[in-house]
């Protein structure tokens, strides 16, 4: 049995009674997320976009790379392309597909696609009303010095930034 709780912009809390694989019952708080993509864009100089961004549930900015909720029927690749036009104002040529990581799983459904961007070209930025955003441009390695010193803290940042050095190396871009 599933009750509906909330149904909100992005979030959807559901109460569920789940039979779990050990045979037991339990009652579950579940929030259920449309899923988002996220990109690490980097520069044909070995340089990456990054965003320094205000987020109250977390008390303050965070660096984090571009990302956004996937609109109703749209595709992950194609969210992953308007986020970086929207955040960083710029277009995406080339799109990697790195991984997709669950962000909560204990109680949350949110998948969020991370990508690896490259050839990009200048756009126009257009912030939502609720982004408060500045870019920030650095070398590969100060972002993934900022990972060890906790600088970085956002965790699909993390896993992307970590992801998309290992294949920027590999592929001879760094």
């Amino acid at each position: 049995m599933m009750r509906e709780i909330y149904k909100g912009s992005p979030v959807h809390l559901f109460v569920e009674e789940v039979a779990l694989p050990n045979g037991k019952n339990t009652t579950l708080e579940i929030i259920r997320h449309p899923g988002a993509s996220a990109v690490v864009p980097l520069l044909k100089d070995g340089q990456v976009v990054l965003i320094h961004q205000y987020r109250h549930a977390a008390g303050g900015y965070l660096y984090e790379i571009p990302a956004g909720k996937l609109s109703k029927g749209e595709q992950p690749e194609d969210c992953a392309r308007r986020e970086v036009e929207e955040e960083i104002g710029m277009k995406v040529g080339h799109l990697q597909k790195l991984t997709a990581i669950f962000t909560v799983p204990g109680f949350c459904d949110e998948v969020i696609h991370l990508y690896l961007g490259t050839e990009l070209t200048p756009a126009t930025q257009k912030l939502d009303p609720d982004e408060v955003i500045e870019i920030i441009t650095l070398p590969f390695d100060d972002a993934m010095k900022k990972i060890t010193d906790q600088t970085i803290r956002d965790a699909k940042s993390i896993v992307g930034l970590q992801l998309a050095y290992a294949q920027a190396k590999a592929q001879g871009h760094l």
